[in-house]
């Protein structure tokens, strides 16, 4: 974009949501810590600055894509063109109705599954873990031993360029790690999940148990991607990393983690470039060792 464009579209962006920053580093929003700069980050703080944030970007046919917290992205190092879409703080609001949840999309999936265990609601326990936000836990289809989200989710309310619509789950189109909000233009608002009243010690400790294997499997501390390869089927994608001796594999400072191999490491600088070099090596080892084609479960923002 143009300066003169930027500037205009800040404008009217401006007028829907509070907070638009221009040129913002979007290393600052993943957990790689990696990236460049978007043109324009929109941060709506409630559920009406987003939903017109959303409907004005339609309207105009102007492209923009949507940001959670940023755990399952690689950001190339040039950032991305046009405008970013961060939901979070603010659009984050939860209501209990006996055995159904209604939740907004920025909400954060760890933080709702603690919740719903103090409550005695079953179904979430696997979700203790994952670092995203119900918004982006949806889209994905984030799952974790053995569960997903598609086993909880009823319907869920976006914005589309035809307007406000109610999906249920069966229009979502769920499969492993995606769902048909990957490739529909739509900007999710709001989810109602079910979960079934369950013994609040036995949720807990379903929770605890899955929280601590996976505390004790993955990397936790230095920025970090989620799971980089989806597993091919009938198989693990670590477990074919390390069988071809991929594990502590680096270029510059991405490295392969020595905890879980299917997870990179920004050990201080690197770059999206140095992570799309190592994620090539590494197909490359496990194509030479077993035959297995790896496809990549982290998405690619930007301009690579």
């Amino acid at each position: 974009m143009t300066p003169r464009s930027v500037a205009s579209l800040e404008e009217e962006l401006r007028q829907r949501a509070r907070d638009v920053r221009v040129n913002e580093p979007l290393w600052k929003h993943v957990s790689m810590r990696i990236g460049g700069p978007a043109d324009l980050l929109a941060i709506p703080r409630n559920l009406a600055e987003l939903r017109a944030t959303a409907a004005f970007l339609f309207e105009r046919g102007i492209p923009f894509v949507t940001l959670g917290q940023g755990s399952n992205i690689l950001v190339a190092d040039a950032g991305v063109r046009g405008v970013v879409i961060k939901i979070g703080k603010g659009i984050d609001r939860v209501r209990f109705v006996a055995a159904k949840v209604v939740v907004e999309a920025g909400h954060g999936l760890p933080h709702l599954a603690q919740e719903a265990t103090r409550r005695g609601l079953s179904g979430l326990e696997f979700a203790a873990g994952i670092p995203a936000s119900v918004g982006g836990a949806v889209v994905m289809n984030a799952g974790a031993h053995g569960h997903s989200m598609s086993e909880i989710v009823d319907r869920v309310r976006v914005v589309t360029p035809q307007g406000e619509e109610t999906l249920s789950a069966a229009d979502l189109g769920f499969a492993y790690r995606t769902s048909l909000l990957q490739a529909r233009p739509a900007v999710l608002l709001e989810v109602e999940l079910h979960l079934p009243p369950a013994p609040a010690e036995e949720v807990r400790q379903r929770m605890e148990a899955w929280l601590a294997q996976r505390n004790a499997t993955q990397p936790i501390g230095p920025p970090s991607s989620g799971c980089v390869f989806r597993n091919p089927e009938g198989d693990h994608a670590g477990r074919l990393i390390e069988t071809a001796g991929a594990k502590g594999l680096a270029v510059g400072d991405a490295v392969i983690s020595e905890i879980h191999a299917n997870y990179i490491v920004n050990r201080d600088r690197a770059t999206a470039a140095q992570v799309l070099t190592l994620i090539e090596q590494v197909r490359e080892r496990v194509r030479r060792a077993s035959g297995r084609e790896l496809d990549l479960e982290i998405k690619l923002l930007g301009e690579f």
